[in-house]
């Protein structure tokens, strides 16, 4: 029986424009957290990318449980559009029950990041989705905004779920040559989106549903 262990969960890339949304969880005793936080366990958003690679690894290392889900593009539209979920937020929290189930009973004590001004009301999509996929909630969820700074154990996740994402768009920059970050501000990923939308096909790692392609494609 694990003692002293918490998660924590946090997505990267829900913002950009090309590639997935990565969710990630993870899961550790706090003595652990202590010696991370020592060597520079900080949010992935203010730690550079060589150092994000060494955090990964030191965190698989030391924690009990790794668990990640990886949100298509497409997935993300269609949640956008209000087809298979209410909009990104719930589908962020559907994602979120889908890790928690995954754990089971192992942890109890679980801290996510909410992307909702309102936590309380993400928390309660949360219970939704668990209640939907029969787990039971006698667990002790602590939603709260920019938890990724607030909480050691949701850095963690926030630092493996930006490698991961920093993975996957390497993988398609392998492809189709430099893409750029993916996010609509990056001009390198504006520059390829011009290029890919003359052609007049929107691949599939692009989200159709973002005002940029349509932005981009009234402009051809």
């Amino acid at each position: 029986m694990m003692r002293h262990v918490i998660a924590g969960i946090d997505e990267a890339g829900r913002g950009p424009v090309i590639g997935p949304m990565v969710m990630a969880c993870v899961a550790m005793e706090k003595e652990c957290l202590t010696y991370l936080t020592r060597i520079g366990l900080r949010d992935s958003k203010v730690v550079s990318r060589t150092r994000r690679k060494y955090l990964a690894r030191r965190i698989k290392d030391l924690a009990r449980i790794v668990l990640v889900e990886i949100v298509e593009p497409r997935e993300i539209d269609r949640a956008v559009e209000g087809k298979d979920y209410k909009n990104l937020n719930d589908l962020e929290a559907a994602t979120v029950a889908k890790l928690i189930t995954r754990i089971r009973d192992h942890v109890k004590t679980f801290y996510v990041d909410s992307p909702d001004i309102k936590p309380l009301r993400y928390m309660r999509r949360i219970l939704v989705h668990l209640e939907r996929l029969g787990y039971d909630t006698d667990i002790e969820l602590i939603c709260e905004n920019n938890a990724d700074k607030k909480y050691a154990i949701v850095s963690a996740a926030s630092i493996v779920a930006k490698v991961i994402r920093d993975r996957e768009i390497e993988k398609l920059s392998k492809i189709y040559g430099d893409i750029g970050s993916g996010y609509p501000s990056d001009p390198k990923t504006l520059r390829f989106l011009r290029e890919i939308l003359r052609t007049g096909t929107i691949p599939s790692f692009v989200r159709r549903s973002w005002r940029t392609v349509s932005r981009l494609l009234r402009e051809l």
